[in-house]
């Protein structure tokens, strides 16, 4: 049992890269509106000048940075992919958009500490809102009525953002096993991140090797790779160097977070 818990949560973390970097670096003004046309867009706006280009901080990690670019690129297309696309067999798109509401709703406690954080009273009174209307009229989140007919808008915080806005600089460049590019104040604030995980607070927990938890987990990332691996795939078709290519799409995205 226990060596099965183990490889359930490599997998958990392996599935998490989706909505923890992938999509959480294209540019987008709601986590489960994703417009491929308008990512390839954005990005030519923002790299157009060679001002976009961020500087590597931390030049003594570049060859180890790079490694692990090509060996998480490998995972992506050889074992993820496959995967992914065995789902995406078995299901349809409004009802993975369905299941991705109800977890973004999940994630109401962290959107809400962090807008309060960053002292935006409004922002965080909205999200309120929309968690509430979702929450009852979108039956548990599965839908989003709020966005759809009250013209609310969530407003996407993390504690990543909230150092930023707090002046803790982003540190070296870090690509991590199986999530992607990252950054030490990144790294400190997805730790933080997840102690105000809706599952951190329930009676399961991974750090009890609960496997129903980790399972959950697993399927929220799986259900997101259909769209996380489209929009990989579309940054990987445009860059030259995949490594400096997508560090400088996620810093100058993140930078750019922080400053809204």
């Amino acid at each position: 049992m226990k060596l099965l818990s183990m490889i359930l949560l490599y997998c958990s973390i392996t599935l998490n890269l989706y909505s923890a970097h992938i999509t959480d670096f294209v540019p987008q003004s709601d986590y489960n509106e994703v417009n491929t046309h308008n990512i390839e867009e954005n990005f030519d706006d923002e790299f157009s000048s060679e001002e976009a280009i961020t500087i590597e901080k931390c030049p003594s990690l570049e060859d180890y940075n790079r490694f692990m670019t090509k060996h998480n690129d490998n995972l992506y297309i050889n074992i993820l992919t496959p995967l992914s696309n065995g789902y995406k067999n078995i299901t349809n798109e409004p009802v993975r958009d369905s299941i991705d509401n109800f977890f973004y709703n999940l994630a109401f406690p962290i959107r809400f500490i962090n807008n309060i954080l960053q002292f935006e009273i409004i922002d965080a009174s909205e999200e309120v809102a929309v968690f509430a209307v979702n929450t009852t009229v979108g039956i548990v989140g599965l839908f989003q009525p709020a966005q759809k007919y009250f013209k609310l808008k969530t407003h996407k915080e993390d504690f990543g953002q909230t150092l930023g806005v707090y002046g803790f600089d982003s540190g070296c460049h870090i690509v991590l096993p199986f999530f992607g590019p990252s950054n030490i104040r990144d790294i400190v604030g997805m730790t933080i991140n997840t102690n105000f995980d809706a599952l951190h607070y329930s009676h399961h927990k991974i750090e009890q090797d609960n496997l129903e938890t980790i399972g959950i987990k697993m399927f929220e990332k799986l259900n997101g790779s259909p769209k996380s691996l489209e929009d990989y795939q579309h940054i990987k078709d445009d860059a030259v160097d995949l490594y400096p290519y997508l560090k400088d799409i996620y810093e100058q995205y993140r930078t750019q977070q922080i400053k809204e």
